[in-house]
């Protein structure tokens, strides 16, 4: 269902605020350049610093400005059930096509807690759910059992894994079937994810090098290795330096340089460091974005 570059597009901020005109500018550009499908409101959007009422707002503009033109898969998820059924049901009231629903943080669930959670939001959302595993930013690792588990609910449709673990993210194709979407959630482990069956990504270097991230997962899924390898080669420099500090301010910093929104993030996330943003200049120069 879900398949291709997607990217997980910024939130945009000037003076405090969200800058509606540099995302609807951003939004507008990646699907120019060839995006699959925009995703607001993720890690890299800063849900977590977002109100309630930005957050429904973002993603109401995202479905405003991509009109149907790709999907739209709104992040939706919290660590409590109640609050993620909320955002999810908001975000399919204004039109959404799908939510993205990370592991609950912080407070720890284990595997039967995960299962009853994500049950819980399917049952009360009759949407498509893509779960999204990130055991760096939310402690709890899910694991192929619960994934395995969890695809068999209908509206359950697939996964953005970002373990890091291309061993697991094997389990999950394995035990899941064509049925499930494993989209990748770590760029830099894209290609080799889709070489053992993943359908794409969920792209946070996308946000720069929208038209070359989609190339490559183009040339990945119509088997086309030789190109999708050229592809993934050039671009992994350009993924590396997303992560020289916590996504997303170097993400932040690179849209800076080219002119598309302002450098600002929410506290507790500060403008990227003298040292690294030297690195990454020097890497979005070699590529040819500035």
């Amino acid at each position: 269902m879900f398949t291709g570059s997607y990217v997980a597009i910024v939130t945009p901020f000037r003076n405090g605020t969200v800058d509606e005109k540099a995302l609807g500018d951003l939004i507008e550009w990646q699907i120019e350049r060839g995006t699959n499908g925009i995703v607001p409101c993720g890690s890299t959007g800063e849900s977590a610093t977002l109100t309630h009422e930005e957050h429904d707002r973002v993603i109401a503009l995202t479905v405003e400005v991509a009109r149907r033109r790709v999907p739209v898969i709104a992040g939706t998820g919290s660590n409590a059930t109640h609050e993620a059924i909320r955002l999810t049901k908001h975000a399919k009231s204004v039109g959404v096509d799908a939510a993205l629903l990370v592991t609950p943080y912080y407070n720890k669930p284990t595997q039967e807690g995960l299962f009853q959670h994500y049950e819980a939001i399917a049952r009360a959302v009759d949407l498509p759910l893509v779960l999204y595993n990130i055991p760096g930013r939310s402690v709890v690792n899910m694991t192929p059992t619960t994934v395995a588990r969890l695809s068999k609910i209908t509206n359950i449709v697939g996964i953005k894994e970002a373990s890091g673990n291309l061993s697991q993210m094997s389990d999950v194709i394995a035990a899941c079937g064509d049925r499930f979407v494993v989209l990748s959630g770590d760029d830099a482990l894209t290609l080799p994810l889709m070489a053992v069956g993943g359908k794409g990504v969920i792209s946070v270097t996308a946000n720069v090098a929208p038209a070359e991230t989609a190339e490559m997962v183009s040339a990945a899924l119509k088997g086309d290795w030789d190109r999708a390898r050229r592809a993934h080669y050039r671009l992994l420099p350009l993924s590396n330096a997303m992560f020289l500090e916590t996504n997303p301010i170097p993400v932040k910093a690179a849209l800076a340089m080219m002119g598309r929104c302002a450098d600002e993030l929410r506290l507790p996330l500060t403008t990227i460091s003298e040292g690294p943003k030297a690195q990454l200049r020097q890497v979005m120069t070699q590529f040819g974005l500035i």
